[in-house]
């Protein structure tokens, strides 16, 4: 089993969630996350004064699947939130020794 996770724009959340649903993933999470990449954060103007923001927000969402789809989903939400301009995200993929459904007790591609 593999593990994707994906930080993108918060604007692509709705994009990304679509174009999951309709590539057939059963499930996934998502939450807010705060970090900087090569752009350092940005300025922001609020009354006139502008103040540096150093932390960008970004969706973390998580897919869990089977070591045959991880890629595909990948390329799926990669296609869905790249906009084209930094800051767009990245994507990783990581293995996932084991898993459980906690309310069967269900394990590995059954618990999925």
């Amino acid at each position: 089993m593999k593990m994707v996770v994906a930080y993108v724009k918060t604007s692509k959340l709705d994009d990304v969630k679509e174009t999951l649903k309709e590539a057939g993933v059963g499930g996934l999470t998502v939450s807010e996350a705060r970090g900087f990449g090569r752009q350092r954060g940005h300025p922001e103007t609020y009354r006139g004064q502008e103040y540096p923001v150093e932390f960008v927000p970004k969706i973390r969402i998580e897919v869990l699947c089977d070591d045959d789809d991880a890629v595909g989903i990948a390329e799926k939400v990669m296609a869905a939130a790249r906009t084209g301009r930094i800051g767009d995200g990245k994507i990783s993929i990581t293995p996932v020794e084991q898993v459980w459904r906690i309310r069967t007790g269900e394990t590995g591609k059954g618990a999925l």
